[in-house]
């Protein structure tokens, strides 16, 4: 088994026909065949199944699939850690970021890195938790920020700091009469939510808090941003819901920010990383540092 093999492999099971695979490897049918036989061989199993109706992955080749991906992304890391030690840094921390866990005190917080080992490259992606996770298990990331301890096997989920979540009505509404609202008179008023594919973990935790009312809200829209919920609650469409950080920003005429009278009505932002006991060093500095800084 060598690395031609299994990149012969990986791009037929994702082509799943011989003569594109072979086209996308720049070789012919024939030596791609010859690969594919050759590591079956090897292996003693049959990645494929070949019949009339075409080409399809076996459930073991279904399964070493996984982990030939999982190795092609360690040697890419590997290549880029490489490069950036020959450039003058010293290896690189990946973070994925969801459910808009994004404020102010992270931007402070990574330029404070940056000041202290700048030689350690900080790489942030925003994308949806479910993909956040993938990556944290395959090892695309090397750590992740979401609004949601609920992560599944082989993820720790470390709280790291915690926003009061507030509600936004339109200026001119009945629930203004309320300096701190109850939650149970939402339940007549239609929310705006944010897009559950875009936000799953702050959904999901939202959620957890209007379970509790009497009848299921009717939700008015999902929104995949803070300044669509924003205009429509200002348009009298219905009822918002963000963080106190994240609204601060934010000055509109046309909206009134109100806090919900219930102490446990926060969001809180979750440091998420693979379970694996052992940490790279400067993985480790970043994690204590980034506990001093938010007090955890």
């Amino acid at each position: 088994m060598d690395l031609r093999h299994l990149r012969c492999f990986l791009v037929l099971a994702e082509e799943l026909h011989f003569t594109r695979a072979a086209e996308r490897l720049h070789i012919e049918q024939p030596p791609l065949s010859r690969a594919i036989k050759e590591l079956e061989e090897d292996l003693g199993v049959l990645l494929f199944d070949r019949n009339r109706r075409g080409t399809v992955l076996t459930s073991a080749g279904a399964t070493f699939l996984q982990d030939v991906r999982r190795l092609f992304t360690i040697l890419e890391q590997a290549r880029e850690n490489a490069k950036a030690v020959g450039s003058g840094l010293r290896g690189s921390i990946r973070i994925a970021i969801s459910d808009g866990a994004i404020d102010p005190r992270l931007s402070a917080f990574l330029a404070r890195c940056r000041v202290e080992e700048p030689e350690i490259e900080i790489r942030l992606s925003e994308l949806p938790l479910a993909d956040n996770l993938r990556g944290l298990r395959s090892g695309d990331f090397t750590i992740g920020f979401a609004h949601t301890a609920d992560v599944g096997e082989g993820i720790v989920a470390e709280p790291m700091w915690h926003d009061p979540l507030v509600i936004a009505v339109p200026a001119r509404h009945e629930l203004l009469a309320h300096k701190e609202v109850p939650l149970h008179e939402l339940g007549s008023h239609p929310p705006v939510l944010c897009d559950p594919h875009v936000c799953e973990g702050y959904c999901r935790e939202l959620a957890r808090l209007l379970r509790s009312l009497e009848q299921e809200p009717n939700v008015v829209e999902h929104v995949s941003s803070l300044d669509m919920m924003l205009t429509l609650v200002g348009a009298g469409f219905g009822v918002g819901f963000t963080t106190e950080t994240r609204i601060a920003s934010c000055q509109r005429p046309d909206v009134v920010i109100r806090p919900l009278a219930l102490a446990s009505a926060v969001i809180t932002t979750y440091l998420l990383r693979p379970s694996d006991d052992s940490l790279p060093a400067p993985l480790e500095r970043f994690i204590v540092r980034l506990r001093t800084h938010f007090g955890g």
